[in-house]
């Protein structure tokens, strides 16, 4: 059974899924950028041994915006997640994060190592790095989106099926997949539905960590993790780059699966076996 949740952090509102069985292992699962938790709902259906919170991460889904002066950076990103940790009741939990959430899960696991028993990353460890040369240049992208992003107008769709099609050619998600994603990713708007997510996620990212500065948080995680990568990788995120990370970690365990970026919904029964042996080994 899968039911509808909501909590408070710092006065904002962040809503959620929770499924599986109460007691189980707790797992708190990150969805990725412009997701939402419904991302989880195939893989958690395989699973149904664990204790699963399903967030929608601010400025995504059913939960809050950022303040209009806020800004949604990796620090900020790390602290939220400890904060739904302590308003969910749970000292210490395993963390679970796909592509922008499992960047956000491992930096967590790094620098609160007390709060996180196990991580399972999908499509991503660490952080999408630059090189420093293009500092400056990122922030001059940044700040000249930000100051013509309150001229932008939402897009509204009559009916779902246009972005429903428009997730499928952008993730190569199946449609059942999309579909997932785009119904708890919209709201009515007058003539139809408009994408809820923030606009402040369309900017380009301000400051970005180098290669080693990611790789030295990455050395830095203590608990055991698992890393889901599926192939061919992706451009933003190539071999070996994504290779050498997870042979980082000191106890990592590194498994490949064909398939595309969203492999942990279109094939959520095979990312299930190797989570179940990663957290379960002994019901495998």
């Amino acid at each position: 059974m899968t039911t509808a949740f909501a909590l408070e952090t710092g006065g904002l509102r962040v809503a959620g899924l929770r499924t599986g069985t109460p007691g189980g292992v707790p797992v708190l699962a990150l969805h990725g950028w412009l997701d939402n938790a419904a991302s989880f709902l195939p893989l958690a259906a395989h699973l149904p041994e664990l204790d699963w919170a399903l967030i929608d991460l601010p400025g995504h889904g059913h939960s809050a915006h950022l303040p209009a002066d806020a800004a949604y950076t990796m620090p900020q990103a790390i602290a939220q997640t400890l904060a739904i940790m302590d308003a969910l009741g749970w000292s210490h939990c395993v963390l679970l994060g796909h592509s922008m959430g499992a960047a956000i899960a491992s930096l967590t696991a790094a620098v609160a190592p007390q709060r996180v028993q196990a991580l399972v990353c999908i499509e991503a460890l660490g952080g999408l790095a630059a090189p420093a040369d293009e500092t400056v240049t990122r922030l001059r992208a940044h700040l000249a989106a930000l100051s013509t992003l309150g001229d932008k107008q939402l897009r509204v769709f009559a009916d779902l099926a246009a972005p429903v099609r428009a997730r499928m050619q952008a993730n190569q998600l199946s449609e059942a997949s999309a579909r997932l994603l785009v119904e708890r990713g919209v709201k009515p708007v007058p003539g139809g539905w408009s994408w809820c997510s923030d606009p402040k996620l369309m900017l380009p990212t301000a400051v970005r960590m180098t290669e080693a500065q990611v790789r030295d948080v990455v050395a830095a995680i203590e608990c055991p993790a698992q890393v889901i990568y599926a192939s061919p990788a992706q451009p933003y995120f190539p071999e070996p780059e994504r290779s050498q990370r997870a042979a980082l970690l000191r106890h990592g365990h590194l498994h490949v699966l064909p398939g595309h970026h969203h492999v942990h919904m279109d094939q959520p029964e095979a990312v299930a076996a190797l989570v179940r042996e990663f957290l379960l080994p002994r019901s495998a």
